[in-house]
């Protein structure tokens, strides 16, 4: 489980790709002893596994599956990358509760700035549109941002300076492609609501469901 607060920038030092998976390697100013081997680790947005260690750089292994579901696909040695450990049990959640399994990939329709903000316009595969929603929580290559507006199967964020500079926003680019993995309460939700689906919310349903006790 991660936060969307990333904690690092790291570089993709090389890709090794292979027949049933690529091997990154990825530079890393995290301390080397907080990452240790079986460790999950956000990459962008997507939830791997530290394989193996050399100094200041780990190792990741992505899948065929990972690679067609995500935009690692596309990444090239010498990026930039987002970076979080998965958080601890003892930690704080200064962002929401991101998994690491990324639901789609949007794409940048418009850049600009707000004052002092960075202000995306992402659109996203219809299929993801009902799971954002305005004041809503989503997570862009890992990053926990609120939604200020959706509309059809396109949203904006709006970006203050301090994350820009501590995340690869300042690299996005008009049509690049982004990681999106939206809320999971909302998913919960409606797994929830399909189990009863015309039933709808009353009394009995929230006292089925451990809401209410009987009186």
């Amino acid at each position: 489980m991660f936060t969307g607060i990333i904690e690092d920038i790291g570089i993709i030092a090389n890709i090794n790709k292979m027949g049933g998976r690529w091997e990154l390697s990825l530079k890393t100013a995290l301390p080397p002893v907080t990452i240790k081997e079986g460790d999950s680790i956000s990459v962008d947005g997507v939830c791997l596994t530290a394989t193996k260690f050399s100094g200041n750089i780990f190792f990741v292994d992505a899948s065929l599956e990972t690679l067609a579901l995500t935009t690692l696909k596309d990444k090239k040695g010498g990026q930039r990358v987002n970076l979080e450990r998965a958080m601890s049990a003892d930690g704080r959640f200064g962002g929401h509760l991101v998994t690491g399994h990324i639901d789609g990939i949007g794409v940048i329709v418009d850049i600009r700035k707000e004052g002092d903000s960075t202000r995306l316009t992402v659109e996203v595969p219809p299929v993801l549109a009902d799971y954002i929603v305005g004041k809503g929580s989503i997570a862009i290559d890992g990053i926990s941002l609120t939604v200020n507006e959706q509309r059809d199967n396109t949203f904006t964020v709006n970006i203050i300076p301090y994350t820009v500079s501590q995340t690869t926003i300042a690299d996005k680019n008009l049509r690049d492609s982004i990681n999106i993995e939206t809320d999971i309460i909302g998913k919960y939700v409606e797994n929830f609501l399909a189990k009863d689906k015309g039933k709808g919310i009353d009394k009995d349903f929230l006292y089925r469901h451990g809401y209410i006790r009987g009186e």
